[in-house]
């Protein structure tokens, strides 16, 4: 009697607290849980806010200079231009001026010979050097950091020591040769027509020796043992297992590298000028040096402008070409 007595008054309490629950305090129900499409946006929201800082500066700095370089190239851009505010548009009179000059053909054949003359130096020399390294010996790790000393060191410093060793008088290298006995008068590195874009290209070669070495040096890690394991026991060793199994596995890496090489060098400015400064005769004379001739010598900036974007076009083209062409091979 009493155990049905006491069901019957617990009952009812148990059913308006239920009720309590199942409603606020104001006599409305709770609000649900957000959904999950409004916590995805916020977050892409998020992720697109960290990103502006980024744009921003890419724009600023980088976009920013490259559409005023292409807009001057169709203008009439002088010194009065920045009194009067005025470049009259010429179309494309830039780029017929630039590329009918007679000193154009000589740059861009300076150009090819110094681009092809620094990627086969650095890259052969960046390679053996990278296999080389990949051995274990006492002082690997501090050889390999002083070989990366040449690219940390600026440019324009590079060039005045480099231009101190190769002068004919008192430069370092034909005091050195003289005392080997190989030559007997000063040897006009720098001032040979003959001479000098040889030079410059050996400086260049120098100068990107690190970085071939480098980014090579850390494909030839990422290539497991196991695979020249597997090689030697079928006799694949020395030069069969660098053709076969080094070659074919650092293949991706040479694609970055020599691309990057060539549109690095298609752009070198400050070692040319600081050794010859396109000289003698022009026979130094690059592209990008001819730009900035044009553009802070005779002050025909619209000119310089056009002569630029031309070695921009040149630079994607080749970048361009090369990769599909390694894709290709890739997927033969």
């Amino acid at each position: 009697m009493s155990l049905t007595t006491d069901a019957s008054r617990t009952a009812p309490r148990a059913g308006k607290s239920r009720t309590a629950s199942a409603t606020s305090p104001a006599g409305g129900s709770e609000k649900p849980p957000p959904r999950r499409g409004t916590r995805a946006r916020r977050e892409r929201i998020f992720q697109w806010l960290f990103l502006v800082p980024a744009v921003a500066y890419m724009a600023l700095f980088f976009g920013y200079p490259v559409v005023k370089n292409l807009v001057m190239s169709f203008q009439d851009y002088t010194t009065a231009t920045f009194f009067t505010g005025e470049a009259p548009w010429v179309g494309l009179a830039n780029y017929a001026a630039v590329l009918s000059s007679s000193l154009f053909s000589t740059s861009l054949l300076n150009t090819a010979l110094f681009t092809l003359g620094s990627i086969l130096g650095q890259f052969g020399i960046g390679l053996a050097l990278a296999v080389f390294f990949q051995r274990k010996f006492p002082l690997n790790g501090i050889l390999r950091s002083l070989l990366l000393l040449p690219w940390l060191l600026p440019l324009i410093v590079s060039s005045a020591v480099w231009r101190w060793i190769l002068d004919k008088d008192s430069g370092a290298l034909n005091r050195f040769l003289g005392d080997l006995g190989i030559i007997h008068t000063g040897v006009p590195w720098l001032t040979s027509t003959s001479l000098a874009l040889i030079a410059v290209v050996g400086v260049n070669i120098w100068i990107g020796i690190p970085f071939n070495l480098t980014i090579l040096y850390g494909g030839l890690q990422e290539i497991p043992d196991e695979l020249y394991e597997a090689g030697s026991l079928d006799g694949a060793t020395g030069w069969t297992a660098f053709r076969h199994i080094t070659w074919p596995m650092l293949r991706p890496v040479v694609s970055v590298v020599l691309v990057l090489g060539v549109v690095y060098t298609l752009k070198v400015l400050d070692i040319i000028l600081g050794l010859t400064n396109g000289g003698p005769a022009n026979s130094t004379q690059t592209i990008a040096t001819q730009s900035y001739d044009l553009s802070f010598h005779e002050f025909k900036f619209g000119e310089g402008a056009a002569l630029g974007n031309a070695l921009v076009v040149i630079s994607l083209v080749f970048a361009v070409l090369y990769l599909r062409a390694s894709r290709r091979a890739v997927d033969e």
